[in-house]
Parts: structure tokens; sequence; C-alpha cells
């Protein structure tokens, strides 16, 4: 019995020795989550990924989370007897549907810092409002009006560096304002992206529902673990990035070439994907860098 119990503790502390050479290269630098997708609606998943955030920072990460909430968001535009409508994949968000939009950010907001402070983790919820984070214009989708949906201008994060500075853990809404101080609603993807270029960060994870990047959708042998942004590149330019992705993967090339040091595209349905990434050689997902030789 004793045996068996020191052969598990070795294999542990194993595990733990691997990911002190991790540890110690990212102390102290900051890492953007991106958290959406369906990780949001299993509350299993909800909570694995906070724990691998709040681990993060107990192991000496800055980590600022920027989620979503579009599925929440159409359901209780349904439950007040309004049909949600999209153009182009965008949300059309009447005066309504922004307000509808805000009350929903905002709850799943503080149920996210709710999840971190119960781990023993100080945390603070804000929107792109708070501090004047995030400064937007009207976005049109291919000319069309599609109401209050904001294209990200300007970003001031003196407010995120303030809050890692006091140890605590920012959760932030995708919400802004225009130079009227309008309220807009903003791609999640994007205020991620805007958010980690702002803080320099040293890494910018994007959960989503798929496993990474494949040069053949339809060949699993051809999964990407890490890319260029040149390669990345190309592969838009060959026609094998469609749909919902080539947004995304847009928004993660323009994040490494504008100062993030790296990001990564993960599948949120893995349970602690964001710790299989970060703390193993080869990693999880797909590694998005400037350089082939960088870490």
């Amino acid at each position: 019995m004793r045996e068996n119990y020191l052969e598990k503790a070795q294999e542990k502390a194993e595990v733990l020795i691997t990911a002190l050479p991790y540890i110690q290269k990212f102390n102290r630098k900051i890492i953007v989550v991106k958290y959406g997708g369906s990780a949001m609606k299993s509350e299993e998943l909800k909570y694995s990924v906070i724990k691998d955030v709040t681990l993060l920072k107990l192991v000496g990460f800055k980590p600022i989370i920027v989620h979503g909430g579009g599925k929440e968001i159409s359901d209780w535009v349904g439950k007040v007897g309004m049909e949600p409508r999209f153009i182009n994949g965008l949300r059309v968000t009447d005066e309504p549907t922004m307000e509808i939009a805000e009350m929903v950010l905002n709850k799943v907001n503080k149920s996210l810092v709710q999840l971190v402070e119960e781990l023993g983790v100080r945390a603070v919820g804000i929107s792109g409002k708070d501090g004047g984070l995030l400064r937007v214009k009207k976005k049109y989708s291919d000319g069309q009006d599609i109401g209050y949906v904001g294209e990200i201008t300007d970003v001031d994060p003196k407010i995120l560096l303030d809050l890692l500075e006091k140890d605590f853990l920012p959760i932030v809404a995708p919400i802004g304002m225009d130079d009227q101080f309008q309220t807009y609603n903003i791609n999640a993807d994007d205020a991620a992206c805007a958010i980690a270029k702002g803080v320099n960060a040293e890494k910018l994870a994007f959960l989503t529902d798929i496993e990474g990047l494949y040069r053949d959708i339809n060949d699993k042998s051809s999964f990407i673990n890490r890319i260029t942004v040149d390669e990345a590149d190309k592969l838009v330019d060959d026609g094998f990035i469609g749909g919902g992705m080539l947004p995304k993967l847009a928004n993660c090339i323009d994040a490494v070439r504008n100062g993030v040091h790296n990001v990564h595209i993960l599948d949120g349905r893995q349970l602690h994907c964001l710790l299989l990434e970060i703390f193993t050689d080869k990693g999880v997902g797909t590694m998005i860098v400037r350089e082939e030789n960088e870490l």
C-alpha cells in the first residue's frame, strides 16, 4: 500500500518539476485568456477553466480574463420575445438588444468573479467602459448598419495595469463607449486582442470550440502545433482557413505582429487545456509565433 502511494506521489512530483522551467520563464508575465464558446455552457468546464486561470495566478502569472456571452444574450433576447438577428455573422444590436447584452454580460462577469473569489484569489470584474479601457466607433458590416456594435479605436490599459499591480485578477466584459459616451457591444475576440496588445501580454490564449489549426480540416494528421505569422498568412492566402476561424486567425496574426509574444488557439472543451498548453513542451493546441526559433 505504502509503495503504491509513494509511486503516485513521485509521479505528481515529476509533473511539478516538469512545469518548473515554464513557471520560471513566465513569472510576473501577463497572459490574456479569451473565454467563451462551449467552455462557458458547461458548469464542469467553466469551473475547470477558472481553476486553471487561478492556478496560473498563484504560480506567478498575471492573468486577465476577457469573456464573451453571445449564447446567453441570444437566450435572453428570446425570453423577452425578440428574435436575434445576424448580418455576416455579426449580431444586429438595436437599443433594446444593447440593454439586454449589457445586462447579460455583467451577470456573466460577476459570476466569474464569484468563482475566482471562491478559489481564494481576489478578482475584479469590469467592462471596457470602466476607466476608459475600450474606446470604440460604430462598426458596419459590408456597409450595413448593425446597430450598437463597436469597433475598437483605442485601448487605455491603466485600469488593468493598476489592478494587476494591486494583485487582483481582472475579468473584462466586452463593452465599450464611443467619443459621445454611447455604449456599444464588442466582439469578445476583438476585445481580447486589443487588450493583449495594450498591456504587451506575453501570451494570448483563445479558448474555442476547435482543437486548433489544420492544414486540411478533413485530415486530422495535418494538425498544426506551431506556426509563424508568415506561415499563417500563407494558410489564409491559399484558402485553407475559412468561416469563423478566418477573423479569429486574423486577430491572432495582428496581435503577434503588434507586441504579443505568442498566441494560443485551444479547445476549451478539453479539461485543463490551458495548463497542458503552457506547462508542457508540445502543448495541446496551436501556438502562433513571430519567428520559428521563438519559444
